[in-house]
């Protein structure tokens, strides 16, 4: 990633990180050690954070905290189509697994607008691990994963497309990797994205958000999808 612009965290970057449930699960100590320990840069729309397959000491590397903008998180088969596992709303934290292992870059890591972004440096990472609040922290962050991983899987095998799409549009009023406790009633996400992240066609999606539409469950907008009622789309994710 080449070296942007740097400047100060204002209190509207603060106020993201603390409105993230990860975050705010720290003590303030420990939160104030992490921001200390990152500089925030500012990435344009379309910039690559990192790609897979990047080693983990690559240039402008680290542990990432997402102050403004929305990342995809996303990787490429060899026929050239995308799939996109996570969108990052500002608030979210990424990229400690190749910290913590040493390995390669997962996946693409790529902004989806223009980025406010806050890098902690893989040996400021290091040392802070070496405390023991900040591990279990980081260790529950990997935990979330974890769980939210298995129940991707649980519904790529198990569940009909229908409950795919009620489940995820459920994710994503509870900013899909954020996962706060209180969901919102409007996703603004391109149904090509949508589709992305369920491994379908726009056109398969389309049909299926179309029959939700008629139902009253949503109701679709340019770039947008306003989340009508809740309680259906639990009901319809709960069905398999």
């Amino acid at each position: 990633m080449p070296q942007p612009p740097r400047s100060r965290l204002s209190a509207a970057h603060r106020a993201a990180m603390e409105a993230n449930p990860w975050f705010a699960s720290m003590s303030r100590v420990q939160r104030e050690s992490l921001l200390g320990a990152a500089e925030l840069i500012h990435l344009r729309r379309g910039a690559m954070v990192f790609r897979q397959g990047d080693p983990v000491n690559a240039a402008g590397g680290g542990f990432y905290g997402l102050a403004a903008g929305m990342i995809k998180i996303s990787t490429l088969r060899q026929d050239g189509r995308e799939a996109i596992l996570a969108v990052l709303e500002p608030g979210n934290w990424f990229g400690e697994i190749s910290l913590i292992d040493g390995s390669p870059r997962t996946h693409d890591a790529t902004a989806l607008s223009a980025l406010d972004l806050l890098v902690v440096p893989h040996q400021a990472f290091a040392q802070l691990m070496q405390g023991a609040p900040f591990g279990r922290a980081v260790a529950a962050l990997l935990a979330a994963r974890v769980r939210g991983l298995y129940g991707l899987m649980e519904d790529a095998t198990l569940r009909g497309l229908r409950a795919r799409v009620a489940r995820r549009l459920l994710a994503l009023a509870r900013g899909d990797a954020t996962q706060s406790p209180v969901a919102r009633i409007s996703v603004a996400l391109p149904q090509e994205a949508l589709a992305m992240m369920l491994g379908v066609t726009r056109q398969t999606l389309s049909k299926e958000l179309n029959a939700l539409a008629r139902e009253r469950v949503i109701a679709l907008g340019y770039g947008r999808i306003e989340l009508l009622s809740l309680d259906r789309l639990q009901q319809l994710g709960s069905t398999g």
